[in-house]
C-alpha cells in the first residue's frame, strides 16, 4: 500500500490543498509524533446573553433532557458537557462605568480589564489565550489561528457606550493594543484558506476569479495521480471531501449573485448571503473543511458581535436583538429573546450533526474537537458576568468526558477553563488572568 506523509497536499497553479487525514497516512503517523489526530480548539461565542432559566437544567451530573434552549442539542448529549458558577470577574464595572458589552467579549479570552476608551485600543494584560496557543503550536499548521464572525459595529456606526468598536468586534487578541479582526465574508475566508492571490496584481487576481470555475480545477492533475495511489476507502473519502468544496465554491457564487427577500438589518459583506442561516453555514462549512485539512488547530467565532442590534427577520422578529434583551421583565420581550436564543443553536447544533458524520481514523472529527459555545454574559437584561453559559462539545481527543453537567463554587474565574484547555492543547502555564488553578473534574 502506498504511504502517504501527513502533511500531503494537492497543488497546481499556484493553488496548494491541504488534505483530510487519510488510512494511507496511517504508518506515518505510526512513526512520528502526532499518533494520534491532532486536537483542535474553537470558541463559538453568543452576544448579548442568554435567557438563562431556559439554558440551565435543574439537575448536576449526567445530562438528561435537555431544557428548551439546547433542545436543538439532544442528540449529541452525551457530547456536551455543561459548565455552571463560572465568572468573568475583570468584565465588571471595576474601575469604570458603562460598555458592559465592550468589557465581556475583550476580556472573554484574555481575563483582562479593558479600559475605557472611544479612540485607543488597549487591554490591560498580554495576549488572549488562543492566540498564547497560536504561538507555541501555530508552527505545525499553514494558519496558526483562525477569526471568524458575522458582523461589524462599523457597518452600523453603533459601538458600545464609551469603548472602540475593537472591543465588540474582536474576541482574539495578539497583544494589548492589537486585535485580531475576524473575517466575515465566506468568500474571502474560502480565498484565504484555499486561494492562490499572494502576490499577485489586483488585475491579476479579478482576471483569474473571472476565468476561474473552482480551485479543484487547479489541482485536477494532481488529484488523478493521488487517487491511483489510494485504496477504495481512502478515495471515497477523497471525493467526499472535495464534493464539500465544490458545493461551498457553488454557494459562494449563488451568495454572490442572488437576491433575497430577507433584510437582516446591517450592511450585507460582498459575497455573504443576507440570510442569517446560510451565512452561517457556509462559514461553518468552510470551517469544517480547514478542520479536516488540519489547516489550523485555534479558531474563534463571533455569532454576530457583542451588543448586536441584529434583527432576526427570518424567524419573524423585527426587532433588535440587544433593544430585547433590556426586556424589563416584560414577557413578550423575553419570549424573543428566548427564540433568537434557539435559533443560535439550532444553526449550532446542524454543525454538530455534521462534525460528527465525518470519520477521523477509527473516530469521529468530533472526537478531536474541544468547542467552546457560550456568551461572555449571563442576563442581558442585567448585565451580569457570573455563571456564564458554557458548554464544551466534543471529547478533546479523550481528554474529556462529556455527556455531564459540573457545577463549580460560586465566582470559579473562567480563566480556570482556559489553564485547563491549554493545557490540553499543549501550552503549560501557572496561571493566565485572574485564574486561581485548573478546572477540575472534565476528564470524569
Amino acid at each position: 500500500m502506498t504511504v502517504l506523509p501527513r502533511r500531503t497536499f494537492l497543488r497546481g497553479l499556484g493553488v496548494t490543498l491541504g488534505l483530510p487525514i487519510l488510512d494511507a497516512m496511517t504508518p506515518a503517523l505510526a512513526s512520528a509524533a502526532p499518533k494520534k489526530p491532532p486536537v483542535r480548539l474553537l470558541f463559538m461565542y453568543l452576544p448579548n446573553g442568554i435567557d438563562m432559566p431556559n439554558w440551565n437544567p435543574a439537575y448536576t451530573g449526567p445530562l438528561a433532557e435537555l431544557p428548551r434552549i439546547l433542545k436543538p442539542l439532544e442528540p449529541f448529549r452525551d457530547d456536551v458537557l455543561m459548565l455552571s458558577n463560572l465568572t468573568q470577574n475583570y468584565a465588571r464595572p471595576l474601575l469604570d462605568s458603562g460598555g458592559d458589552h465592550g468589557r465581556c467579549s475583550a476580556n472573554y479570552l484574555t481575563g483582562a480589564h479593558v479600559r475605557k476608551s472611544t479612540t485607543d485600543i488597549h487591554i490591560d494584560g498580554p495576549m488572549s489565550m488562543d492566540q498564547a496557543i497560536a504561538r507555541k503550536i501555530g508552527g505545525e499548521t499553514r494558519f496558526p489561528s483562525l477569526e471568524i464572525g458575522m458582523e461589524d459595529a462599523r457597518q452600523t456606526g453603533t459601538c458600545d457606550a464609551g469603548y472602540s468598536c475593537a472591543y465588540t468586534n474582536n474576541l482574539s487578541w495578539k497583544s494589548e493594543i492589537q486585535p485580531m479582526p475576524p473575517i466575515l465574508d465566506p468568500r474571502m475566508l474560502f480565498e484565504r484558506l484555499f486561494g492562490a492571490t499572494a502576490g499577485l496584481s489586483p488585475r491579476e487576481i479579478q482576471r483569474r476569479q473571472a476565468i476561474r470555475s473552482s480551485v479543484l480545477d487547479y489541482v485536477i492533475e494532481s488529484t488523478k495521480k493521488l487517487e491511483t495511489e489510494l485504496g477504495p476507502a481512502d478515495r471515497r473519502k477523497l471525493d467526499e471531501y472535495l464534493t464539500a468544496i465544490r458545493s461551498i465554491e457553488e454557494r459562494l457564487r449563488r451568495a454572490a449573485t442572488d437576491e433575497t427577500p430577507v433584510d437582516p438589518g446591517i450592511a450585507k459583506p460582498i459575497g455573504a448571503p443576507a440570510d442569517f442561516a446560510e451565512h452561517y453555514k457556509l462559514l461553518t462549512d468552510i470551517l469544517t473543511v480547514a478542520l479536516q485539512a488540519d489547516l489550523t488547530r485555534v479558531v474563534t467565532f463571533m455569532i454576530t458581535r457583542e451588543s448586536t442590534s441584529r434583527p432576526y427577520r427570518e424567524i419573524g422578529i423585527s426587532d433588535g436583538h440587544h433593544p430585547l434583551t433590556h426586556h424589563g421583565g416584560n414577557l413578550e420581550l423575553l419570549a424573543k429573546v428566548t427564540r433568537i436564543n434557539e435559533y443560535h443553536a439550532r444553526n449550532f447544533a446542524a454543525w454538530i450533526e455534521r462534525l460528527s458524520t465525518i470519520k477521523e481514523n477509527d473516530g469521529r472529527l468530533l472526537d478531536n474537537l474541544m468547542i467552546i459555545y457560550g456568551a461572555g454574559l449571563n442576563d442581558g437584561n442585567r448585565h451580569l458576568h457570573e455563571d456564564l453559559p458554557t458548554l464544551i462539545v466534543g471529547r478533546g481527543g479523550g481528554t474529556l468526558k462529556p455527556g455531564r453537567r459540573i457545577m463549580y463554587r460560586r465566582e470559579t474565574p473562567f480563566c480556570n477553563l482556559h489553564l485547563s484547555l491549554m493545557e490540553r492543547m499543549g501550552v503549560e502555564a501557572e496561571s493566565f488572568g485572574d485564574s486561581s488553578g485548573p478546572l477540575p473534574g472534565l476528564d470524569g
